[in-house]
């Protein structure tokens, strides 16, 4: 249990005794009581909201119940001072001792300091990247990517059960556009000069090799055949080739998908229709006609048209949704719903990562969600924000018509993996990340990447020299010559728990690097105190008792920046090149 954990349960305790005698009713709802730290370091060293949250429902005056609680956990031996601060906030300081035991704590869990079981093993599903198989995957696709996988790591460290998605968009005009974008490569392949890529079609060398393929295993058994001979097959080959460029690029990542789910297998199994037939025993979906799209101008022809609506403004949605189009297939809406059921049949919990081109569709699909499942399944969805790239400080060009961008596997293979899963994660999601080769790579402290990495080298570095002084790093350290100071580096390094846990359940994987910046800040600030006086390094001439102190704060400061960056998929690095 986390020393944020143990004092929320103390405080939990506290309450429980005040209902005991009478001095609380016994009903009361705790849950937004937090134990945190306090926003000022001067204030304290941890702060409770308790007082004004419950101060309504206990018919109390907010900083009377902050008296009436304080006073409780003044009997705490590891408190030395209750503060009633503003409104009613308690703020607590610890003794010096209890930051002692919290550091061997760390040092005692190793690895496992920071894991929880908040999660209670409720099944999380975590669908990501999702991209149309129709090509590499690009920048875009790779911020996603790292958001979902980054969150999957630390919502199994919080104690979820996690199953990682992808959802392959493989029906539609998409992918026969890609069919026959294959088809003139596999022409080609025959010696035929097909000229340029029509307007429409996927123009991309990649599909250069596909069609060579084609052309090796069939021959010209489809170069002049009717289309309704070969699209279906080219389908196929082309949709399972883009995947494997696709699982190769996200192999450059370290991602691996637990699933791949086909749109195609879902219609064919009749999923779309079950879920509609779902919705319409409810009675949400009938048939109806959409209003007047309000792009359209008075002048501009529109036909109403009858179709199958589901009624999406019964759960928030701003309009109901066709579900079928008037020709008999199914929309894109039709599909994702009968998907988010399927989904829904094993998890809790779903949770989307999707580019902002998607932000349109968020309502109603959270709304085919709580119909469908009677609001069992919640559905949070993440929006992931472009990805802008630049070469010291200059834009680089792509062109969608020429079929040129830059891969993600361009740049995994120019600046590394952990370079750039550590960048996807410097912002929040739905804020635009920018992305410069060079600064990526620069040995400074506005890089955030080197920044941290450069704490676990020097780390790592400590426990080399310690060796070669004959600093004895097996004795027992007397963690009492650690001063205030380094004291404080314990203090930050005891919210990495709570992080995590807030990480998770936000479903916010970027606060881990936010976390880690701030740590190694913390630690750079203690090593740079022995530039001036050698009294103050880590390793101390003459003095091992010191030194063995300081290498055990060390220590455990490096292992929880191994465990953080391991939750961003990104390694350690034991020293900087």
């Amino acid at each position: 249990m986390s020393l944020y954990a143990q004092y929320s349960a103390l405080l939990d305790g506290v309450l429980d005794d005040l209902q005991a005698d009478g001095s609380l009713p016994l009903e009361l709802d705790r849950r937004n009581v937090a134990v945190e730290p306090p926003r000022d370091p001067a204030h304290g060293d941890l702060a409770t909201n308790a007082a004004m949250v419950l101060a309504k429902q206990a018919r109390y005056n907010p900083r009377e119940l902050a008296t009436l609680i304080g006073a409780r956990l003044e009997a705490v031996p590891a408190v030395t001072s209750v503060e009633i601060a503003g409104p009613g906030f308690i703020n607590l300081k610890l003794s010096s001792d209890a930051w002692r035991d919290e550091l061997r704590t760390i040092l005692r869990k190793g690895d496992e300091y920071g894991r929880s079981n908040v999660g209670k093993a409720e099944r999380v599903n975590v669908e990501y990247v999702s991209a149309n198989p129709t090509g590499p995957l690009h920048m875009g696709h790779c911020r996603g990517a790292v958001v979902g996988d980054a969150l999957a790591r630390v919502l199994k460290a919080a104690g979820f059960s996690v199953t990682t998605e992808y959802y392959v968009n493989d029906a539609g005009a998409q992918v026969e556009t890609l069919a026959r974008s294959v088809h003139l490569r596999y022409r080609e392949a025959l010696g035929e000069d097909v000229g340029d890529i029509p307007e429409g079609m996927y123009p991309g060398d990649y599909l250069v090799p596909i069609g060579a393929e084609l052309a090796a295993e069939f021959g010209d058994r489809y170069a002049t055949a009717p289309e309704n001979e070969w699209l279906d097959l080219f389908r196929k080959r082309a949709v399972a080739a883009m995947l494997d460029f696709i699982r190769a690029d996200l192999a450059l990542l370290d991602i691996r998908h637990d699933k791949f789910a086909s749109e195609a297998a879902l219609q064919a199994a009749g999923a779309v229709e079950k879920a509609m037939d779902t919705l319409r025993a409810k009675g949400l979906v009938y048939q109806g006609v959409l209003e007047r799209p309000k792009s359209l101008d008075e002048h501009h022809e529109w036909e109403p048209v009858e179709l199958s609506l589901f009624r999406s403004t019964q759960f928030g949605d701003d309009q109901d949704r066709p579900m079928k189009k008037s020709d008999g297939s199914w929309t894109y809406f039709g599909s994702d719903a009968a998907y988010h059921l399927e989904k829904a049949q094993t998890a809790d919990h779903l949770v989307n990562i999707w580019g902002a081109d998607h932000a349109g569709t968020v309502k109603r699909v959270q709304s085919a969600v709580k119909a469908l499942t009677d609001g069992r399944v919640d559905l949070d969805v993440k929006i992931v924000q472009m990805v802008r790239l630049f070469r010291s400080g200059e834009p680089v060009k792509m062109s969608k018509r020429g079929g040129t961008f830059v891969t993600l596997a361009d740049v995994v293979n120019e600046v590394g993996k952990d370079v750039v899963r550590f960048i996807m994660l410097t912002r929040r999601a739905d804020a635009p990340l920018d992305f410069d080769f060079a600064k990526v790579v620069e040995a400074s402290k506005d890089n955030p990447v080197f920044y941290v990495q450069y704490a676990h080298a020097r780390i790592s570095s400590l426990k080399r020299k310690a060796a070669d002084a004959g600093v004895d790093v097996a004795a027992p350290a007397d963690l009492a010559l650690l001063d205030e100071e380094e004291l404080g580096l314990v203090k930050l390094a005891a919210q990495y728990p709570r992080t995590v846990e807030s990480a998770a359940v936000a479903h916010e994987p970027h606060r881990i690097a936010f976390y880690l910046y701030d740590l190694a800040a913390g630690f750079h600030s203690l090593w740079n105190r022995g530039n001036d006086d050698p009294e103050r390094r880590f390793l101390v001439e003459n003095d091992p008792q010191l030194s063995r102190s300081r290498l055990e704060l060390a220590t455990g400061i490096g292992q929880i920046i191994r465990s953080g960056l391991d939750l961003m998929g990104v390694e350690a690095a034991e020293e900087m090149r």
